[in-house]
C-alpha cells in the first residue's frame, strides 16, 4: 500500500536535511583548507594596523611556528611594504609564538621585520603606559617577540643584523649569491679560510671573512638583488 503524500514528505524530510547538512560540512571545509592555504602564501601586500604595516596574522602565525630564512630575505628584499624596526637595547630572544628562536641576544640598533602588535593583556582595566609589544621577525630567519618599548621605527646611522644562516638556505638562493661577482668572490674566500667550519676554533682570518660575507649578503638583499621566490610555508 502506498504512502499518503504526507507521509511521503515526512519521510523525505530527513533525508533532505541530512544532505543539507553535509552540503555546508563541505563547504566549510573548502573555507578552511582555502584559508591554510592562503596562510602558507609569501605576501607581496601588507594590512595597515595603527602605525605599522604587516604581513596577514595567520601567515604570521604560520611563519613563526617554523624557520624560514630564504621567506625572511624575501620579506626584507628592497621595496617590500613592511614596516622595520629598530632595538632600543640589547635583549633575549624569546619567541611567543612557540617557534625557533635564536640564541643569539637582539642588538641595539638591530633592523627586524614588525610582524605583529600584541595588545596589552589588562583585564579590561585602562593601565596608563601598558603598550603591549610586537612579534618580529629577524634577518636569520627566526621569531622575536619584544615589549613596545624594546622597538622603534627611526633608522639608526648604522643599522645592525642578525647574521644569514648560510648553510641553511635553499641550494638555489645560494647560487644566486655566489653568481654576483662580489657576493661570490667573498663566499669563495670565506670557504677556502673557514673550511666549513663557522664556530669552534676558528682562525681570525676566518672571523673576519664570515663577518664580511655576512655583510655583504645583507648589502646585496638591500641593495635589490635577485634571489629565487621562496616556496609555500609548510
Amino acid at each position: 500500500m502506498a504512502p499518503e503524500p504526507a507521509e511521503a514528505e515526512e519521510a523525505a524530510a530527513p533525508a533532505a536535511a541530512s544532505g543539507g547538512e553535509a552540503a555546508e560540512e563541505g563547504d566549510g571545509k573548502k573555507e578552511e583548507d582555502a584559508a591554510a592555504d592562503a596562510s602558507r602564501q609569501i605576501p607581496t601586500t601588507c594590512e595597515q594596523k595603527g602605525n605599522v604595516c604587516v604581513p596577514p596574522a595567520a601567515f604570521v602565525k604560520r611563519l613563526c611556528s617554523g624557520f624560514y630564512p630564504d621567506v625572511a630575505l624575501s620579506l626584507f628584499a628592497k621595496g617590500s611594504p613592511f614596516t622595520r624596526g629598530y632595538l632600543t637595547r640589547d635583549t633575549e630572544a624569546w619567541n611567543a609564538s612557540g617557534g625557533s628562536s635564536s640564541n643569539d641576544k637582539l642588538l641595539f640598533d638591530e633592523e627586524v621585520l614588525i610582524l605583529y602588535h600584541r595588545a596589552p593583556d589588562t583585564g579590561g582595566m585602562v593601565v596608563s603606559g601598558a603598550g603591549g609589544g610586537y612579534d618580529v621577525l629577524r634577518w636569520d630567519g627566526t621569531c622575536a617577540s619584544l615589549m613596545t618599548e624594546e622597538v622603534r621605527q627611526h633608522v639608526p646611522p648604522k643599522p645592525k643584523f642578525a647574521p644569514i644562516p648560510w648553510k641553511s638556505l635553499d641550494e638555489k638562493t645560494r647560487e644566486a649569491f655566489q653568481a654576483d661577482e662580489k657576493v661570490g668572490k667573498i663566499v669563495a674566500e670565506r670557504r677556502k679560510e673557514c673550511k666549513g667550519a663557522t664556530m669552534g676554533a676558528v682562525s681570525a682570518k676566518c672571523e673576519k671573512v664570515d663577518k664580511q660575507m655576512g655583510a655583504a649578503l645583507i648589502e646585496y638583499v638591500r641593495g635589490g638583488g635577485a634571489l629565487p621566490a621562496p616556496g609555500p610555508l609548510k
